[in-house]
């Protein structure tokens, strides 16, 4: 068998007549893919399908996998190879960075799903992921006069040498309004060292009937094409717009869509192997729910098995909860899905048979506990018009978790606390965690060899090593190395903006950074607000013996969701005013990032001197961005929540800077009647810069978003109270705490020893360690 740089010079020449030296990006690209993926092997996902002992499926409607062939090459152990190979040929080792990212996900959800199915094959364990395969992904991000716009985001562009099409695995999914083809395709997923290799199946939707010559010949050229088009919006984009009926329809359909199709590729590969006897369905498979997005699933397994199975209403019911398990990703109620009665039957009429079907069952299992103070309608499934997919999951489960301490201990006590108390035992935590694999071992080769010199390189499979690192910022000499490796990656940085962005970063700034999706709750908004106060102080005299410092964002809002955009336009707006600053230019930058993906992320994470995780105490569930930050280096500046607490508890709240309301405190403000008018009227800082919304420092192109976030402070929007996030009653500290690190930073050794004992405490947040969690207390895998 040839080895692996014979394999992507034969490719080469029989697919492109080329060689290593005269392949363009996109050629060599497909060459060294499909020589990994002769290691791989074609038949993988067959492996992965029908391999012995117990296997675990984890439902999401994301995938934030990132480049696939970097991460894989390592993983293959075919990284130095390819290494070797490009500078034989005196090509750039970094040139295909840029050539796939699929957006299969808008963030953190997306982005921990990588991380599992990584840490699931690298363990060894029966871990695979089904999703869709989105044609366009979530949508590729550009600024125009510093409005975000959406294009699409074409990541098959270059071809998708890692997936293969499994026509014969192709299921028929039944809608009201017509039936489509789910056609799988599926990717590796490689542990590392290779030895275990599981599947990531991304379903695509097709037509039944591809082509309708009778309509074409009829010159009925928009009725042929109808079908088609149905069947090419499900797996378009990732979250499409739900502003009107329309999109709220199409978001079901695409839950509908995969969450059938993976049980019914289960119940079929299942069959397979035992017939019609489901007594061992529950040991054969477990069934990890992402969140709500797949909870469809749920009554879709019970119909099957009632109606083409021929099992009794009581025995499916009982086989779902004992394969299904829950996590729970929010604490905020209106992010709770719920779907309406009408529309929901308008999409699947013949699941919604099985929803009544679970709210009869949980009407009488509930009539049975004991619920103390709470009422038994606030369990109910079906709730006037609307259908709760949280209270779904949980009651037709047998495990619900949070991911953080802190966010597991409200779902108890607060936000579903309700359930607890009916079902205690189904309640656990599970912190979720990153792959070091990709966040350090891949995107940060400096700091990883300062690492395994020190330490050895068993921390890329067990990162607890990583606190043998600890004793080494007692060092100055070793901390000052560190400190030098840091500013290497942001030397690196400053010189990938300027290339994507067209903008020059000074590397001797701090760089401070808040990289995660744009939503209110995030609060990148008082993050702006801290950058104009500072602004004003540093012109006022009033802050000196300042370190410039660099604000770095990297964001994407919701289509739809225009308060969130207002903010991205607002950002650059404050980036150009002080960008038009001569004195102050000297001492501060912003720079918001288009098109924030992991590629970028892998950038930005190894560059930061300060990590912002500005949520408000008790509104983030865990956060990953946290951890990665964290693990190369960066401090904390952040509230008391989500990893936060976890974080600031491994490596000190010395090395960190906490600062806010915490969750008890902002139970208080809220009980006296919090009053954002009164802090707005006493606070002359915080007026300024919130004025600076409505007093024409700031233009937002005519469209009165930077009036509507004024109102939404002072007066309340839609739903939301005044100020519902609490800016104003945290901006105060914020802002001490923002400014108490930069003073810090003076003393290099003092602020690098912080962040060496950062890295050197992150072990407890590696993947690996939520996954054996769920392999032994949920799941029930070898």
């Amino acid at each position: 068998m040839k080895d692996f740089k014979a394999n992507v010079s034969e490719i080469l020449s029989l697919d492109y007549g080329k060689t290593v030296e005269t392949a363009d990006t996109r050629e060599l690209y497909a060459a060294v893919a499909g020589a990994a993926m002769c290691g791989v092997g074609r038949d993988f996902a067959e492996k992965a399908k029908n391999a012995e002992g117990k296997k675990a499926a984890y439902l999401s409607a994301e995938f934030l996998i990132g480049r696939m062939t970097y991460n894989n090459l390592l993983n293959l152990g075919l990284l130095g190879k390819y290494t070797e190979l490009m500078d034989a040929h005196r090509r750039d080792p970094g040139e295909l960075e840029d050539v796939e990212d699929p957006a299969l996900g808008n963030g953190g959800l997306g982005r921990l799903a990588a991380c599992f199915l990584d840490s699931g094959a690298t363990l060894g364990y029966n871990l695979n992921g089904y999703g869709i395969r989105y044609r366009y992904g979530l949508f590729k991000q550009t600024f125009k006069d510093g409005f975000q716009n959406e294009e699409p985001d074409d990541w098959t562009k270059d071809g998708d040498p890692w997936s293969v099409r499994c026509e014969k695995d192709k299921v028929l999914v039944h809608f009201k309004d017509g039936d489509v083809y789910a056609v799988p395709y599926d990717m590796p997923v490689v542990g590392y060292g290779g030895k275990k290799i599981n599947m990531l199946r991304l379903w695509q939707a097709e037509p039944v009937n591809e082509f309708d010559f009778d309509l074409f010949n009829g010159q009925k050229y928009s009725k042929e094409a109808e079908e088609r088009n149905k069947a090419f919006a499900i797996s378009a984009v990732l979250y499409p717009n739900d502003s009107e009926k329309a999109g709220k329809q199409l978001r079901l359909k695409q839950q509908y869509f995969f969450s059938s199709a993976s049980v019914r590729d289960m119940i079929r590969t299942y069959k397979e192997k035992y017939g019609n006897d489901f007594k061992q369905f529950s040991s054969e498979y477990a069934i990890q729910l992402n969140d709500t997005h797949p909870t469809v699933a749920i009554p879709e397994f019970i119909r099957i098995m009632v109606e083409e199975e021929g099992l009794t209403t009581a025995k499916a019911l009982r086989l779902a909860k004992e394969t299904f398990a829950y996590t729970n990703h929010t604490v905020m109620a209106e992010a709770l899905e719920k779907w309406d009665v009408s529309l929901f039957k308008s999409v699947i009429p013949d699941v919604f048979k099985y929803v009544k079907l679970l709210q009869r069952s949980l009407e009488k299992e509930i009539a049975s506990i004991d619920t103390g103070k709470f009422d038994k309608s606030m369990y109910n499934i079906i709730d006037g018009n609307l259908i709760h997919m949280a209270r779904m999951a949980i009651f037709a489960s047998h495990s619900t978790n949070g991911v953080a301490e802190i966010h597991t201990e409200i779902l108890k006590n607060d936000a579903l606390k309700e359930w607890y108390k009916a079902y205690p035992e189904r309640f656990n935590n599970k912190t979720n965690g990153i792959t070091q694999r990709r966040w350090l071992a891949l995107c940060n080769m400096e700091l990883s060899g300062f690492i395994s010199d020190r330490i050895g390189k068993d921390w890329v499979t067990d990162l607890d090593e990583l606190k043998k690192l600890a004793p080494y910022a007692k060092d100055t000499k070793c901390v000052k190395e560190f400190n030098k490796i840091k500013q290497i990656k942001k030397q690196q940085l400053s010189d990938y903006i300027f290339e994507k962005e067209g903008t020059r970063i000074d590397p001797q700034f701090i760089f401070d950074i808040q990289i995660k999706r744009l939503h209110e709750y995030k609060r990148q908004l008082m993050n702006a607000f801290s950058i104009l106060d500072i602004y004003f102080g540093l012109k006022e005299g009033r802050i000196k013996d300042f370190t410039p410092m660099c604000f770095i964002f990297g964001a994407k809002a919701a289509p739809g969701y225009f308060r969130a955009k207002s903010i991205i336009k607002f950002i650059n707006e404050i980036a150009k005013l002080i960008d038009s600053d001569k004195d102050v230019k000297k001492l501060l930058k912003v720079v918001f990032v288009q098109n924030y993906n992991v590629s970028y992320a892998e950038k930005l994470v190894t560059a930061a001197d300060i990590s912002e995780q500005i949520s408000t105490a008790g509104t983030e569930a865990s956060g990953t961005g946290n951890m990665k930050l964290m693990l190369n280096g960066a401090v904390t500046l952040g509230t008391y929540d989500g990893a936060n607490v976890e974080i600031v508890r491994e490596a000190g709240e010395e090395n960190n800077y906490i600062f806010g309301n915490r969750v008890e405190d902002i139970e208080k403000l809220k009980a006296k009647g919090y009053n954002s008018k009164k802090i707005y009227k006493s606070n002359k800082r915080l007026k300024r810069v919130v004025d600076t919304l409505v007093d024409g420092t700031f233009d937002d192109g005519g469209t009165g978003g930077f009036k509507e976030l004024y109102d939404s402070l002072l007066e309340g929007a839609s739903w939301h109270k005044p100020d519902h996030y609490f800016i104003f009653a945290d901006f105060d500290s914020y802002v001490e705490a923002k400014l108490k690190a930069n003073k810090d930073y003076k003393d290099r050794v003092a602020f690098g020893r912080k962040c060496l004992l950062n890295t050197a405490a992150a072990g407890k947040f590696s993947s690996d360690r939520t996954i054996r969690d769920y392999a032994k207390e949920v799941w029930d895998l070898d």
